[in-house]
C-alpha cells in the first residue's frame, strides 16, 4: 500500500484534533473530487513499518482525539490490507482514541453486503473503526455547511452500534443517541 500524505494537527476531517492518513488508490474517481492525486495505486511513499510507528508515536500526544483515514479510498482491497495492522495497533495502544474513515463505498450495500463476504480483513477492519462516512462525493450535491462531508448523500455512520444493532445508526455530535434507518 501507498501512501499520499499524512496531515497533522487535522480539525477538518473529525471531531476535535486529528491524525489524519490520506491513502493512495481509488477507483471511483468522483468528479470534483479535492484529492484526485490519490487515485493512482502508485502515488506517494510505500506505507512502511517506520511510517506505522511514526504514527502510532505521534497519536501518543494528549491534544489528539484520534485518528483519520481517507484518502484515495481506505476501503479498496489492497488499503484494507495494508491498513489493518496500523487500526488494531492504534486500538490496542489508544483505545480511548477515536478512529474515523472516509468511504466512497456504502456501508451497508458494498462494504458489508460484497467485501465482507469475500475478505476476511473487512470485518476485522470494522471492529476498530468508530465512525464511517461513506458514500462517493456527488459535485452536485456538494454542500460546504455540512460537517465532516462534502455532499449530502454522504452519511456518517456509528459503526460499532450499527454493528451490534444490526442497523444503522447515524452519529450525530449534539445527541448521545443515534437515529436508526434501516436493517443492514
Amino acid at each position: 500500500m501507498n501512501y499520499a500524505g499524512i496531515k497533522e494537527y487535522d480539525i477538518a476531517n473529525g471531531p476535535g484534533i486529528r491524525f489524519s492518513l490520506f491513502v493512495s488508490g481509488c477507483t471511483h474517481h468522483c468528479r470534483g473530487c479535492f484529492n484526485p492525486d490519490t487515485w493512482s495505486f502508485h502515488y506517494g511513499k510505500p506505507f512502511t513499518k517506520e511510517t506505522e510507528d511514526y504514527i502510532i508515536r505521534q497519536l501518543g500526544q494528549d491534544c489528539y482525539q484520534g485518528m483519520t483515514l481517507l484518502g484515495g479510498e481506505p476501503m479498496e482491497p489492497v488499503n484494507q490490507k495494508g491498513l489493518l495492522p496500523l487500526v488494531k495497533r492504534f486500538k490496542e495502544t489508544y483505545p480511548e482514541k477515536d478512529l474515523w474513515c472516509f468511504s466512497g463505498y456504502l456501508f451497508d450495500k458494498e462494504i458489508l453486503g460484497h467485501f465482507a463476504k469475500i475478505m476476511p480483513e473487512t470485518m476485522e477492519l470494522l471492529k476498530y473503526i468508530d465512525i464511517l462516512v461513506d458514500g462517493e462525493f456527488v459535485l452536485a450535491k456538494k454542500d460546504i455547511t455540512l460537517l465532516f462531508k462534502g455532499s449530502s448523500n454522504q452519511r456518517t455512520i456509528d459503526v460499532q452500534k450499527s454493528l451490534q444493532a444490526g442497523e444503522l445508526h447515524f452519529w450525530n455530535p449534539g445527541d448521545t443517541s443515534m437515529s436508526k434507518m434501516t436493517k443492514i
